[in-house]
């Protein structure tokens, strides 16, 4: 059972650790340009500053296990964790760093950031939804919850690799949606 929690005292600034018990980060690429090809990156952890005052002064850092890649299909997985694409003997995770954090109005924010991919660092935005209820779990834990999405271009991070189709166009597609859920535990 969890109940609603009160403001934290004060109302100022508060830790959270990413619970990667209950955090995912997935994507989605088109195959063949027709079909929409989903998988997961493993374990996700890091680390939320939430400034509740003014939450453009908050601060997010996220590792993910690009290792941990799976879509569900042991040759597919194998071969995005090749040089090929990820590289995962080299390039094992990547991060996430935010710049800047903007409030867009209700639960709604907007996240700039930058990310290292593939030995590769970018800047992203993030579109996410993080409301300010914060719930008790069974165990006497404070938790919160985020979800972000963006798109990015894989070739922007140095993942190349694609095949040419007989009938035209490639087998991988370049954009990749991104979506990431994360519960968040008070420190």
């Amino acid at each position: 059972m969890t109940t609603t929690a009160e403001a934290p005292a004060g109302t100022g600034v508060i830790t959270l650790d990413i619970d990667p018990a209950h955090s995912s980060v997935s994507f989605a690429v088109k195959h063949m340009m027709i079909a929409t090809v989903r998988g997961e990156f493993g374990k996700v952890t890091g680390r939320v500053v939430l400034d509740v005052r003014d939450p453009s002064r908050s601060t997010v850092e996220a590792t993910v296990d690009v290792a941990g890649i799976t879509t569900r299909e042991a040759q597919r997985d194998t071969h995005l964790r090749s040089a090929d694409f990820f590289d995962v003997e080299q390039y094992p995770t990547m991060t996430f760093r935010s710049t800047r954090i903007t409030p867009k109005g209700g639960d709604r924010y907007e996240i700039a950031g930058e990310v290292t991919l593939h030995g590769v660092t970018r800047p992203i935005v993030l579109e996410a939804e993080a409301g300010e209820q914060e719930l008790k779990d069974p165990y006497g834990n404070m938790k919160r919850a985020a979800t972000a999405t963006t798109t990015v271009n894989r070739k922007d991070f140095g993942l190349n690799w694609n095949v040419a189709l007989e009938a035209g166009g490639i087998l991988v597609g370049d954009e990749v949606k991104v979506t990431i859920d994360v519960a968040l535990i008070r420190k």
